[in-house]
């Protein structure tokens, strides 16, 4: 009866026990208002437009613990637009996080938000990462940074490259293993390399654009500047209207100091795409090089119209108001961007 009584009373207290632990992670988990779990569309929907008070909601919705992993992923997209200290902790914070996916999402925001000096302390650590594809894009994103900026993290990114280097060339030939194995060379200098896998990729995918263009600048480091020229000239015969090629015949000229053929290659790029905002924004900087300042604030007038979100022809359109004296105007915008995001940097600088 003893013997029966002690073991009810062990019982007992080993529920006792259960129950107690249960009950503390119930109270430490933090509850989410309904509010905020009914708003993850409405906060994206607001990042993507660019609408007032979008920071905070996409902030509100990264913090939450209970998101999925596709979810988190969508909002990361949209972050690199609203940069502040909260936004870089949120991406720091999912730097960590268990599902590979939305470290890679997390890597992506990081690059966005931060310089490329600056960016390698963050990212240096996932060099190591038990993803081989969080690894392989941790590398992508400190590729082109110098010694210096690596610091701590040189060595560790050449092994990197080396391991990566030794796994790309044992899957099987295809455009985009020798393309990636083209852009580890470049990095490491190795020009004869990287231009014999941009060689490989273009026998494989004659139409590979990204290709074409990078075998264009490598054949420029090489000095052989008339090969260069005369592949950009034979693949804009045979497609006068590829956006991307025009694009890229306006940076090759501006590279070579031939800045007014250069324009007329970006506005013919804007003219066949005009909703890419990377080729408009080209054109706006160099225009403002050439001294066209009203013409570059049109094109970045243009890009804010269409892409309300996007922060950087904002932040650009704001300097180049304010270089012309155009106070009201920089008011106007000032405002609109401490409606979009109260925290971000240019707004504490006092842009």
């Amino acid at each position: 009866m003893h013997q029966s009584r002690r073991y009810l009373f062990i019982s007992l207290g080993l529920v006792l026990v259960i129950l107690v632990g249960w009950l503390s992670l119930r109270t430490s988990a933090p509850v989410v208002p309904e509010a905020i779990k009914h708003g993850y569309s409405e906060a994206l929907a607001a990042a993507r437009a660019g609408q007032p008070g979008a920071a905070r909601q996409l902030y509100q919705q990264l913090g939450r613990p209970d998101l999925s992993v596709k979810r988190r992923v969508w909002l990361h997209a949209e972050l690199p637009n609203y940069p502040s200290p909260q936004a870089l902790k949120l991406a720091d914070a999912d730097l960590q996080s268990e599902a590979p996916e939305v470290r890679l999402a997390a890597i992506k925001s990081v690059v966005g938000l931060v310089p490329g000096g600056q960016r390698s302390l963050l990212l240096g650590p996932l060099l190591d990462d038990e993803d081989q594809t969080v690894r392989f894009a941790a590398i992508n994103a400190l590729l082109g940074l110098t010694p210096d900026e690596l610091g701590l993290y040189f060595a560790p990114l050449q092994q990197g490259i080396d391991s990566w280097e030794q796994a790309l060339k044992a899957q099987a030939p295809s455009a985009e293993t020798y393309a990636q194995l083209a852009r580890l060379h470049l990095h490491n200098a190795e020009l004869k390399e990287a231009q014999q896998a941009l060689e490989n990729t273009l026998q494989l995918e004659p139409g590979n654009l990204p290709a074409l263009v990078m075998q264009i600048d490598v054949l420029d480091r090489l000095g052989q500047s008339d090969a260069a020229r005369q592949l950009l000239a034979r693949q804009l015969k045979a497609q006068p209207d590829s956006a991307y090629l025009q694009h890229a015949l306006g940076l090759w000229l501006l590279h070579h100091g031939q800045r007014e053929f250069a324009l007329l290659g970006l506005s013919k790029a804007v003219e066949l795409d005009p909703d890419n905002k990377d080729y408009r924004y080209d054109l706006a900087t160099t225009l403002h090089s050439a001294e066209e300042l009203e013409a570059a604030q049109k094109q970045l007038q243009d890009i804010v119209q269409r892409h309300p979100s996007d922060r950087k022809a904002r932040v650009l359109l704001i300097n180049y108001w304010k270089e012309s004296g155009q106070l009201q105007n920089v008011q106007v915008l000032l405002a609109q961007l401490e409606q979009l995001n109260p925290d971000d940097p240019a707004l504490q600088q006092g842009l």
